[in-house]
């Protein structure tokens, strides 16, 4: 693996020129994706900005541009009308001020009037290499570009750690005032959310308070990327503890969580009505971030970063890494979240197939899959296995434990193998049906209409394009059409 210096991870990108050569290399590797947004070049890590805006849904993401790296982060800015067909729009913000001198860091949008406004996490860093967070505005300006407030909103408190970012921006209607949601560290390590609130949203902040979630003082070593949403009635909490390891996930220290219950502004405490669920249970998915403006009060659409922190990945050898997960939408029903790939996604939908039952089939690197069971029965989907059956990424059903264990020790090309290579997805109710999305580098498995998600990345090579499935299972399927128009747009 390649060691970079600090110079090169911080350079600044003054030309597309700078990295065509780059963008050349990379556009030949197999497994570039299809239908989900990726690099330019470079590493994609939090989706930032997501918000839909006269139309148009915008989404950014933390993009360092040399390579597979986390060094100097920009947002990099792609646009869709419908959640499934994106355009890649160029740097949106640029690491250009004294306050964000070492990189545009994670944060949010909001539209509010005719107005489109971002919030982020300025990373500065002095001569002694010392870090200071500020969060940071700018505007949508006439020409349709961020154009950033001369100064930043506010610099961090002393009273926490250092770790104050990603500024998240909700409106209560109820209150008739912004909050901005920080994911923060207490100064004994602890994490935690710290709440800001203002009636405007470019001035006026101040501090409200720590966030309180009774029964989870001590969870986790610092929150990133922390949102609230109500949907259908119920507040929503979401965010990514980190330095923690977690029952049956494996050595990871880096998740994705969600609880359902009740958000009071007045005491900024969030009581659940039970304990934490997993976002998604899979190897890769993380720093989940929920659009603005959706404008249904009975559902939210939630993009997520397919990959971890602190992870690497086999694609780092030809210095890219890194995609957005499919958009989801998401409601709540029986005191847990359903998430379902969006109904706009059968638009990719090309010529169909069925597997045969007791056969080796052939598998394609985009394509969705429909799995159907008989139910009751124990069962077992292999995918991406040799044309003998070997090998591949099993996904094995326990029907009297209601468990699905994924496993990708089979494959050839194996990554994070300290951090886990099997995880179990525990269902409620017996398992019915898998929905599979499968593009180049991604699998992402939405389990009886959304009551269990599973995502990881995958990198098959030439000779394990092949499945199988146990003869309870019934498989058909669609070749999926390219969506993004991955232009080397700078």
């Amino acid at each position: 693996m390649r060691t970079w210096t600090l110079e090169e991870r911080y350079r600044v990108l003054e030309s597309p020129e700078d990295v065509r050569g780059l963008r050349d290399r990379i556009v030949q590797s197999d497994y570039r994706q299809t239908y989900h947004v990726q690099p330019v070049t470079g590493l994609s890590s939090d989706p930032n900005g997501f918000v839909k805006y006269e139309g148009v849904w915008h989404l950014f993401y933390q993009w360092c541009p040399w390579g597979a790296v986390h060094g100097l982060k920009y947002w990099y800015h792609v646009t869709s009308e419908d959640l499934v067909h994106w355009h890649n729009a160029g740097v949106g913000l640029r690491p250009d001020r004294d306050y964000d001198n070492k990189g545009t860091h994670s944060g949010s949008a909001i539209a509010a009037g005719d107005e489109l406004y971002f919030f982020y996490t300025g990373n500065h860093r002095d001569e002694n290499w010392v870090r200071t967070p500020y969060t940071c505005a700018a505007r949508l300006d006439a020409e349709g570009n961020p154009e950033k407030l001369p100064e930043p909103l506010f610099g961090p408190r002393s009273d926490y750690s250092e770790h104050q970012r990603d500024p998240k921006v909700v409106y209560n209607e109820e209150k008739n005032c912004y909050y901005i949601l920080i994911g923060a560290q207490t100064l004994d390590k602890k994490g935690t959310v710290l709440i800001y609130k203002s009636e405007e949203l470019l001035s006026g902040w101040t501090f409200a308070g720590q966030l309180h979630v009774p029964g989870f003082e001590d969870f986790g070593g610092m929150w990133e990327c922390p949102y609230i949403v109500k949907i259908g009635g119920k507040d929503v909490l979401i965010f990514s503890p980190q330095y923690t390891k977690l029952p049956g996930r494996g050595e990871s220290t880096n998740h994705n969580v969600y609880f359902i219950g009740k958000m009071d502004y007045d005491t900024l405490t969030f009581t659940p009505d039970g304990g934490y669920h997993h976002l998604d249970h899979g190897f890769d998915f993380y720093a989940a971030q929920g659009a603005a403006n959706v404008g249904d009060p009975d559902r939210a659409v939630l993009i997520a970063w397919i990959g971890l922190p602190d992870n690497h990945y086999p694609t780092e050898e030809e210095d890219w890494e890194g995609s957005m997960s499919l958009p989801r939408e998401l409601r709540v029903r029986g005191g847990k979240l359903i998430q379902t790939p969006l109904p706009e996604i059968t638009q990719l939908r090309g010529a169909s197939f069925s597997w045969e039952k007791g056969t080796i089939n052939t598998l394609g690197r985009a394509c969705e899959l429909e799995v159907t069971a008989a139910g009751g029965d124990n069962e077992e989907l292999v995918l991406f296995c040799g044309q003998d059956g070997s090998g591949g990424l099993h996904i094995a059903y326990d029907a009297e434990r209601k468990v699905c264990t994924v496993d990708r020790i089979g494959m050839h090309k194996r990554f994070n193998e300290k951090v886990g290579e099997v995880l179990e997805m525990p269902l409620e109710s017996p398992l019915r049906k898998m929905q599979i999305f499968i593009d180049h580098s991604s699998v992402e498995i939405f389990v009886n209409d959304g009551e269990e998600t599973f995502t990881t990345h995958l990198y098959p090579e030439a000779d394990e394009l092949f499945g199988r499935a146990s003869g309870g299972l019934a498989v058909n399927g669609w070749e999926l059409k390219p969506s993004v128009k991955d232009d080397f747009v700078i």
